[in-house]
């Protein structure tokens, strides 16, 4: 019989919700303790989610509970400190992306607990979303043969007017960075899951809303290693007109040898074989937690792997290459021109 493992958190804010709930159905896991300084904030989680302890200091919270691994949950100019403090006491690490303000610090954690007894993985979800999971099946199973190209269209729609984002994440009008470094790093990580490695970049970076101070417009292209490319045409400003906005965050079209798949709004797939029809691909994705329970299916693939000793798909050394390209990304806006990796 597997033991219980037993886990803590920090922080309280509004993506929080969706990790702590998606652990409650993960029997073999206990959320024994969460730190956050706000009590009432803390409590809001504690109740609904079964967490029985709370503290203020996450060191007190470590020394005291002795969990088996921390889910950290904190902006990213706390993570170097959170995850060194976790791996100098054994405890396996969480941390949520961005996993640093900058490349050079992010590369400082991930080789710091590289050299220590513990298992690290960045807490990156939209390449767990059951319908990039499928289509990564598709590729794999040469359902359109050798890929061409890959193209993303998003328009969130959540960043436009002088009270932009302050219902839901107010801090993001004072990020320097913010399309990209938020929400764009998800999609080149997304690419390369589909596509493998990148070998080059082109960027056109805009600011439309000028009550922000980071650029929230973007026409990214990425080139791969096997020959193909990647588009990605978002921005936050414009709306879009789907049911439920924030479910697959876009439309996707894959183009390869043999034909292409399309991944809609809704989460449907289709398959288009050249001569052939476009035709309803079937699997299963449900309409759960975020974005089609991403972070169960993050957390779920963690701890069966925590278990099992595999590589994670985002650790530290894979991450930091999806890192290196959202570096050229943003090196390429500034100069205007394409960077190799």
């Amino acid at each position: 019989m597997i033991s219980k493992l037993k886990g803590v958190a920090i922080g309280a804010g509004y993506f929080s919700r969706f990790q702590y709930e998606a652990w409650t159905r993960i029997p073999e896991v206990e959320i024994t303790a969460l730190c956050n300084s706000n009590l009432e904030r803390a409590k809001s989680i504690m109740e609904p989610y079964g967490v029985n302890n709370h503290y203020t200091h996450y060191k007190e919270m470590i020394l005291k509970e002795k969990p088996d691994f921390v889910d950290i949950i904190t902006p990213p100019e706390t993570h170097f400190d959170m995850c060194k403090f976790a791996a100098d006491h054994g405890v396996h690490i969480i941390c949520q992306k961005p996993l640093a303000p900058t490349f050079e610090e992010s590369k400082r954690i991930v080789d710091y607990v590289s050299k220590k007894n513990v298992r690290f993985v960045v807490h990156e979800n939209f390449r767990f979303q059951p319908w990039h999971r499928e289509i990564k099946n598709m590729i794999n199973h040469d359902e359109i043969g050798d890929l061409f190209s890959l193209n993303f269209r998003s328009r969130m729609g959540d960043g436009w007017g002088e009270q932009a984002y302050l219902s839901r994440q107010p801090y993001f009008r004072d990020y320097k960075k913010l399309l990209i470094y938020e929400t764009g790093v998800h999609f080149i990580d997304t690419f390369r899951h589909h596509a493998g490695e990148i070998e080059s970049v082109y960027a056109i970076l805009k600011r439309l809303n000028p009550v922000i101070k980071g650029e929230d417009s973007g026409l990214m292209i990425l080139n791969f290693k096997n020959q193909s490319h990647a588009v990605w045409d978002a921005n936050r400003y414009n709306e879009n007109n789907f049911a439920k906005s924030r479910y697959t965050f876009g439309e996707y079209l894959i183009d390869g040898s043999k034909g292409s798949i399309r991944l809609y709004s809704d989460g449907k797939i289709t398959i288009q074989k050249l001569g052939e029809n476009e035709k309803n691909h079937a699997y299963t994705h449900n309409d759960v937690g975020f974005a089609g329970d991403c972070c169960y299916i993050f957390q779920r693939d963690f701890i069966d792997k925590l278990f099992s000793g595999e590589a994670f798909e985002t650790d530290g050394p894979s991450y930091l290459k999806t890192l290196s390209a959202q570096e050229a990304v943003y090196k390429s806006a500034e100069l205007n021109r394409p960077v190799f990796i």
